[in-house]
């Protein structure tokens, strides 16, 4: 109980009523939330709710420090429920072992928080989070960190501007030819040894390779099928001495070999060196290079080559080990399988080393074919006490008014810590930018055309006078009606895949206005009735006014949408990965 004496001098006693009253809601306990929860039970905080879906592996060890070795494969949430009340048995906590967006996480239970944290490192549950916040109106602190660089910031509807204001970048592909026949870079190098050959010769292909229906395109993936075929045949000899040779003189020999007969294809580009292994083998056994390399060195080609000859050997002998079982087993790639990650390292840079491109050290390659930035105990450390300290200013006053924190290396200014006011809700959003409303509905009764109704009757009626002909509903990524699907009107909702808790949205073609309905199930003799009347009129999304200044701009370029984060000295570029990582230059 001494703790809370501290705490009560520290945050004042006003202050601290609130805290020790408040219900939050931890999402995610990896990273960043391992050190968050620790924090908020060390804080003063009661009432914890904390969810996660993932089990704890042996590669989360090293910065998720409520994890132990005898915790591996056993849910996150629930370890980390026990191990954070060793801290302060007298806190709250609930766990679960779950997916965010289940249905029975909706926009009520939500809206029975004070304040949410975002620990994640998804961008689709990310974008959720955001949205059922929104939509209960309850105030998220979202948060992201990646190697030495994090930041925090608050969202709250109409005051801030929200995760989706600024658009994130789409999940990247690379064209079959560019990967197949002109790699120019490591990431087209390590994306075919990955999602290609790996998968040719271990598992099943991965779609990391651009739909494209060009005809250059439709030749290389002509020209793909027939290598697999190849490979296919090469496979029969798995378990032999000759495979790696077999496997070895295909793809860096007679492939290389083949390419070089297309003239027209080097007249503006170097030509790649094809390799041969009996004299790659002749030279490595004069050499008598051995295994057991560092990480963060450079491999040579020698060094390649044996590493390509020992990890094929390693998961052949696994594959056809579990195939004794299960004659249909494959292998996956993992980044934390050290046999899966030595072939893709050899393989990426043997034939970097041919098309005359950079290498890459086992540790980058981890990176980059994981498609992660490595995390740092440390940065999530700093940023965890950040998104408290922020917590606390939620709680005293108005979200416009908590600046958002970046923690970065790049600022000339002797400080790691840099602040930058928030930004307003971009007037353009689709996402926080929809009115909500919650719709009461029998389930028995309620009909698609009982909510269009809503959606277009007029202001006095009790609607949101919404032109019938030019709306659209969609329950996720899925529509249930336009004005040529209005056969579906008659259909009831739940025929239609509608339960308790969806939200639908319904969008306006002509004046980009949206409306958010929140769907509950309630026993009633009326087939749906709104909870409150809509606030109207609802939001007309218009585009940001020419010229205007934003604390984060939306760059030019459109294949590379980012932030700017600009202080009084220092302008920091901060980009998002698909996987939701931040990245900061």
């Amino acid at each position: 109980m001494s703790r809370d004496v501290y705490n009560k001098r520290i945050l004042g006693q006003v202050l601290y009523d609130k805290v020790a009253s408040s219900r939050v809601l931890l999402v995610g306990a990896g990273g960043i939330g391992c050190e968050l929860l620790k924090n908020l039970v060390l804080s003063g905080y009661k009432k914890i709710v904390v969810i996660d879906l993932d089990t704890i592996d042996i590669s989360n060890l090293n910065r998720q420090f409520l994890f132990q070795k005898q915790h591996v494969k056993q849910s996150k949430a629930h370890v980390a429920k026990e191990s954070a009340l060793k801290f302060n048995p007298h806190v709250d906590i609930t766990s679960h072992q779950a997916n965010i967006k289940n249905a029975d996480f909706d926009v009520a239970w939500f809206a029975s928080f004070d304040l949410v944290f975002n620990a994640l490192d998804n961008l689709e549950a990310r974008r959720h989070v955001n949205q059922m916040c929104l939509a209960a109106d309850v105030p998220l602190i979202e948060s992201g960190t990646t190697g030495y660089l994090g930041q925090a910031y608050v969202i709250r509807k109409d005051e801030t501007e929200c995760f989706d204001c600024q658009p994130k970048p789409t999940p990247t592909t690379f064209p079959v030819c560019t990967i197949r026949s002109t790699p120019s870079a490591p990431i087209h190098c390590i994306v075919w040894a990955k999602s290609y050959l790996f998968s040719q010769l271990f598992g099943n292909s991965e779609d990391d390779f651009e739909d494209d229906a060009s005809a250059e395109n439709a030749q290389e993936l002509a020209a793909l099928a027939k290598e697999t075929q190849a490979l296919n045949e090469i496979k029969s000899a798995m378990g032999t001495d000759q495979y790696p040779r077999k496997v070895f003189q295909k793809v860096f020999k007679e492939d290389i070999e083949r390419l070089l007969t297309m003239d027209d294809m080097w007249k503006f580009r170097e030509r790649p060196t094809a390799l041969d292994y009996d004299t790659m083998r002749q030279v490595d056994e004069e050499n008598k290079v051995t295994t057991g390399l560092k990480d963060q060195q450079m491999w040579s080609l020698e060094q390649c080559f044996q590493v390509f000859k020992d990890s094929v050997v390693r998961l052949s002998e696994r594959l056809m080990a579990a195939q004794k079982t299960n004659p249909s087993a494959t292998l996956e790639f993992d980044k934390d399988d050290d046999d899966a990650l030595d072939f893709v390292t050899a393989t990426a840079n043997l034939r970097a080393h041919i098309f005359k491109i950079m290498q890459k050290s086992r540790f980058e390659v981890k990176s980059m074919a994981g498609n992660i930035i490595p995390a740092i105990a440390t940065t999530n450390a700093i940023i965890a006490g950040v998104v408290v300290m922020q917590s606390f200013a939620v709680l005293r006053g108005p979200a416009k008014s908590i600046k958002r924190t970046y923690l970065t290396t790049v600022s000339r200014r002797p400080q790691l810590l840099i602040q930058e006011a928030p930004s307003e809700p971009n007037p353009a959003c689709g996402v926080c930018r929809a009115t909500t409303a919650v719709v009461q509905i029998n389930p028995d009764t309620a009909k698609l055309r009982d909510l269009v109704r809503i959606a277009t009757d007029s202001a006095d009626e009790g609607g949101a006078g919404m032109d019938p002909e030019a709306i659209a509903i969609m329950d996720g990524n899925r529509m249930i009606y336009d004005i040529d699907l209005e056969e579906n009107l008659g259909m009831f909702l739940h025929e239609l895949g509608v339960h308790d808790g969806s939200m639908l949205r319904v969008a306006s073609d002509d004046d980009g206005a949206q409306l958010d309905l929140v769907i509950v199930h309630k026993t009633q003799d009326a087939a749906v009735r709104l909870e409150k009347p809509l606030p109207l009129p609802l939001i007309r999304k218009q585009p940001p006014p020419a010229g205007e200044k934003r604390g984060l701009d939306e760059e030019e370029e459109d294949s590379s949408p980012a932030k700017k984060a600009k202080t009084d000295n220092d302008v920091i570029l901060v980009e998002e990965d698909q996987d939701g990582s931040i990245l900061i230059d």
